[in-house]
C-alpha cells in the first residue's frame, strides 16, 4: 500500500492570459476564472496518479456544488498567471478545494477561491468516494493518527 500524500500538497499551474479572454479595458473577464479553477482540480487530480478520463470510465464523477471566487487584483492581457490549487478536506462523498491565482512578475495575489465538489456516478446520484481512491487525498499531519473515513 503506498503511503498517503502530504497533506500540504498542491497543483501549481502557469498560463497567460489570452486576448480572447478579455474584456474591452484588456481586463481578464471574471467568467474566465472557472474554466482556471477546472484546469487547477484537472491538475491537482492528476498529480496524484489519476486522470478524469479514468475516473469517468469507472461510473466516478464529480461535479461541483458551490464555489466561491474574491477578486483582489485584476489581470490583464499577456500576464503570466500561477495558480495554486489544494484540497483542504475530504468527506466520505466530497472534497473542498482551495485556490490562490498569482501574478508571478510581480508575486501579488490577484484572486483566491474555493470549491466543494461531490462523488457522483453517471445517473447522477451521489456517491461515495470510491476505495480505491480511499484516502488519497486526506492524509494525516506528522504525529496524528489516520484520518478516518465514515
Amino acid at each position: 500500500m503506498t503511503q498517503p500524500p502530504d497533506p500540504h500538497h498542491q497543483a501549481r499551474l502557469t498560463f497567460r492570459v489570452r486576448y480572447v479572454e478579455c474584456d474591452p479595458m484588456g481586463f481578464l473577464h471574471h467568467s474566465n476564472y472557472l474554466p482556471f479553477l477546472e484546469m487547477g482540480r484537472t491538475e491537482l487530480l492528476r498529480s496524484y496518479g489519476i486522470s478524469y478520463r479514468q475516473l469517468e470510465a469507472r461510473d466516478v464523477l464529480f461535479v461541483v456544488t458551490k464555489i466561491t471566487i474574491n477578486f483582489k487584483r485584476p489581470a490583464r492581457y499577456d500576464d503570466e498567471l500561477e495558480l495554486l490549487t489544494r484540497i483542504i478536506k475530504q468527506t466520505h462523498v466530497r472534497i473542498d478545494h482551495t485556490y490562490e491565482l498569482y501574478n508571478t512578475a510581480t508575486r501579488e495575489l490577484l484572486s483566491t477561491a474555493e470549491s466543494t465538489i461531490a462523488c457522483i456516478n453517471k445517473k447522477g446520484e451521489v456517491q461515495p468516494i470510491p476505495d480505491f481512491l480511499g484516502t488519497k487525498f486526506t492524509a494525516p499531519l506528522p504525529g496524528e493518527p489516520p484520518v478516518p473515513r465514515p
